[in-house]
């Protein structure tokens, strides 16, 4: 595995480094963007298919699961990535390299289009996973609260593509570049929220002078 010597912040270029020496398995770490954001979205229509068909839940009431799954996401998202990705300074070696391996590189080369998402295999193991734990826990309700939650992830895709990729644009979504820019590019403590700032501000990680960065430059994200 190979860890960058300095952070990545201003440059432009899409770089991209291995992080296994065996080509094959470094491949497994990469994909285009497009592959888990269709996964996702057709995986979500399955289940809210299945739903129509076999349970007896009304609309309104999947509705309204499928909305709280989509908030769910936002907190599972937020937690992920707080407490599993960023390894805390008294962190082991051996966590600061696993660390580095899921997501340190990200920092490191930000503009890597081919890891800005989880690869398919791992893409699918998740989904597969998600299902069964839902199922278990939520019975007949899991297909749809799975299905927002599902929608979530692939709009987070989205999204965390854009800011790194994309210009910000001039409109009220300017905010989702402005907000990821602090995290990236000045304090890495702060707005672990991508896809939304709601638990950042539930947990106190917005910056103290947030106000005072609302000319950030983020052109560079």
């Amino acid at each position: 595995m190979k860890q960058a010597k300095a952070r990545n912040y201003v440059s432009n270029e899409n770089i991209s480094v291995p992080l296994f020496q065996n080509k094959w398995l470094d491949k497994l770490t990469r994909t285009h963007i497009s592959v888990p954001v269709t996964i996702f979205f057709l995986y979500a229509a399955g289940l809210l298919y299945y739903t129509t068909v076999a349970t007896e839940l009304t609309l309104l009431m999947i509705v309204m699961l499928f909305a709280g799954g989509a908030v769910l996401f936002t907190f599972v998202e937020y937690n992920i990535h707080k407490r599993l990705f960023h390894a805390p300074p008294d962190a082991s070696e051996q966590r600061k390299k696993v660390t580095y391996t899921i997501h340190g590189v990200h920092h490191d080369y930000p503009k890597d289009k081919q890891r800005l998402a989880m690869p398919p295999a791992m893409s699918v193991t998740i989904g597969t996973v998600l299902l069964i734990v839902f199922r278990i826990t939520l019975g007949q309700y899991a297909f749809s609260t799975l299905a927002g939650f599902m929608v979530g992830y692939a709009l987070y895709l989205v999204i965390h593509y854009s800011v790194h990729i994309f210009r910000p644009p001039n409109n009220f979504l300017k905010y989702l570049w402005v907000h990821y820019a602090i995290h990236h590019y000045s304090e890495e403590g702060v707005m672990f929220g991508v896809s939304s700032p709601l638990w950042d501000y539930v947990y106190g990680t917005i910056p103290k002078k947030m106000h005072q960065r609302s000319d950030l430059e983020v052109s560079s994200s």
